[in-house]
């Protein structure tokens, strides 16, 4: 007997078409939450794009990322005349890109290997060109309503939750040692019997972050982007407490006793300043961790947090590496400095996240 193919429909409409099309397509980390059964269509004619469009476009020309992560954290290889599934986004990274959301639909860039489509306008000299992508269409629905990663976000209830205690790590700059020092409490503090949620709340999507902290044992780690953004660079403060208090919701109802949230970038970022200000201001955290690359960058920020009202339960990032550098830190914040060992020793990152409730207590 002969066995033929079977094709999936004889005369398939356009919305079977493109969901062929999107079938092979690279779909990228910052639209793994989209159900792309909801596309029916490609739109372009007329339309400006907003920060959290999906969109199917062309790879034209590899620079800086070469690679994309999908939505299961792969990074794969890009080749010229892929069709990839990104978003739009604006982009804030000193060590890499400046860019922001066109107000097109023209040739762009991809600014951010975790599916970010932007264009840039600055970049570190170390960095290449961007990657290049021209756009086939945003995806749309029937109704030719454009969707958006809003559409699948999580949101928190009209009664929000939050876990009993939630320590915010914040630092002096990228690459100071944030993601590092929050997978040092969230494993020293799970090693400690608690159920220990994850969220990073500010940032460019990429997946990178969230595995290490459920590496780390994080019940669930969750971030920005499960919040409908790409990116948080130009969010207003409204939309930051969105994210935030949907996060931490989200957070609480999957159990968690502990949070540890990471704010992006360093304190002179407009988002993450205006973020810890408003945080603090309503009380969301019950703790900061401060991490620095430098012993000159921890007495800056832990003065900066001081004009806030906000004492750092510790310090900690890259500094805390160096013996001596930490030495300097300590005497000069009069503040303790934490090492990755000690953030991941069960007893030592218990005395460091309930210390302020210890001082209360002798105190008393």
């Amino acid at each position: 007997m002969i066995c033929e193919a079977i094709p999936h429909s004889i005369n398939p409409t356009r919305a079977e078409r493109l969901q062929l099309r999107l079938a092979q397509a690279k779909r990228a980390f910052t639209t793994r939450h989209v159900d792309l059964a909801t596309a029916e269509r490609l739109v372009r004619s007329g339309r400006v794009p907003v920060a959290g469009d999906v969109v199917l476009a062309r790879v034209t020309a590899i620079g800086q990322h070469a690679r994309i992560e999908n939505i299961h954290g792969r990074r794969g290889q890009l080749y010229v005349g892929d069709e990839i599934i990104v978003a739009y986004g604006n982009r804030y990274a000193p060590d890499q890109f400046e860019a922001f959301v066109p107000t097109d639909l023209e040739e762009c860039d991809l600014v951010a290997g975790g599916g970010v489509a932007s264009r840039m306008t600055r970049k570190h000299a170390g960095m290449k060109n961007p990657t290049k992508i021209e756009v086939i269409g945003l995806l749309a629905g029937e109704s030719g309503q454009t969707i958006n990663l809003k559409d699948f976000a999580v949101r928190a209830d009209a009664q929000p939750l939050r876990p009993t205690r939630v320590i915010a790590v914040v630092g002096s700059s990228m690459n100071a040692g944030k993601t590092t020092t929050a997978g040092g409490l969230v494993h020293g503090l799970t090693r400690a019997g608690f159920r220990v949620g994850a969220a990073k709340i500010t940032g460019t999507g990429s997946g990178g972050d969230l595995w290490t902290m459920r590496d780390a044992g994080a019940i669930e780690a969750i971030d920005f982007t499960d919040a409908g953004h790409a990116s948080t660079f130009c969010v207003d403060s409204e939309g930051l407490a969105d994210i935030c208090t949907g996060l931490l919701d989200k957070l609480a109802r999957s159990g968690a006793d502990i949070a540890v949230v990471e704010i992006a970038d360093g304190l002179l970022q407009p988002e993450t300043a205006a973020l810890v200000e408003m945080a603090q201001a309503q009380g969301w955290f019950d703790g900061f961790v401060f991490a620095a690359a430098d012993a000159m960058g921890s007495a800056f920020g832990a003065n900066w947090l001081a004009q806030r009202g906000i004492v750092p339960l510790a310090l900690s990032g890259l500094v805390s590496a160096s013996p001596l550098a930490a030495g300097e830190a300590a005497r000069t914040c009069a503040l303790p400095v934490a090492t990755l060992a000690e953030l991941r020793d069960p007893v030592a990152v218990t005395k460091i996240v309930f210390r302020q409730d210890m001082l209360v207590e002798e105190a008393a």
